[in-house]
């Protein structure tokens, strides 16, 4: 059921969606431990990508998230630099070479950044490729932390069948400086 409705929200343009997304997922996170609100920064689509699809879906969950109460949003805080391919598809290697420098903190809000608790908000995670570029971006630019929020994420086979290669995302993605 949860792959049927990130599809209608993410290519079916089914922006409605949102509202329910969105507090599924804040439902999902911590409540605010010391009363800073921690900066909600959603994956960027490319210029272009954005253009086509009309909207970015992560920022629609990001503007959720806010509206729940969870954080303050700063919806251009990353961008991307480059007209990345599609990544379906892909392999873990093959989409961590394609963002390889494509993501980067907006210069305008790299102060806003430095020294803050963030959310990176993203719809699906697949292989990791497209966090890991974010949160490397975001770390770079001085955050002091960085979450994951997202409404789904794929389990490939070998997760499925029970693998050792099963990865703690949190360990794998540095998650916190």
């Amino acid at each position: 059921m949860s792959r049927k409705l990130i599809l209608s929200f993410k290519h079916g343009g089914k922006i409605g969606l949102s509202p329910l997304l969105g507090r599924m997922m804040a439902a999902r996170l911590p409540d605010i431990e010391d009363g800073e609100l921690p900066i909600v920064v959603p994956v960027p689509l490319h210029r272009w990508r954005l253009w086509s699809r009309g909207y970015n879906q992560a920022a629609l969950l990001a503007s959720e998230l806010v509206r729940g109460g969870k954080g303050r949003l700063c919806v251009d805080a990353l961008e991307r630099t480059v007209a990345t391919p599609s990544l379906g598809g892909l392999g873990k290697k093959a989409r961590a070479k394609v963002l390889k420098g494509a993501i980067r903190v907006r210069q305008s809000r790299v102060q806003e950044i430095r020294d803050q608790k963030v959310f990176l908000v993203d719809d699906v995670l697949t292989s990791g490729a497209t966090t890991d570029a974010c949160v490397h971006a975001l770390l770079k630019a001085g955050a002091n932390s960085v979450r994951i929020a997202c409404f789904a994420r794929v389990i490939d086979d070998a997760v499925v069948k029970g693998s050792a290669q099963t990865l703690d995302m949190e360990e794998q993605l540095g998650a916190t400086k």
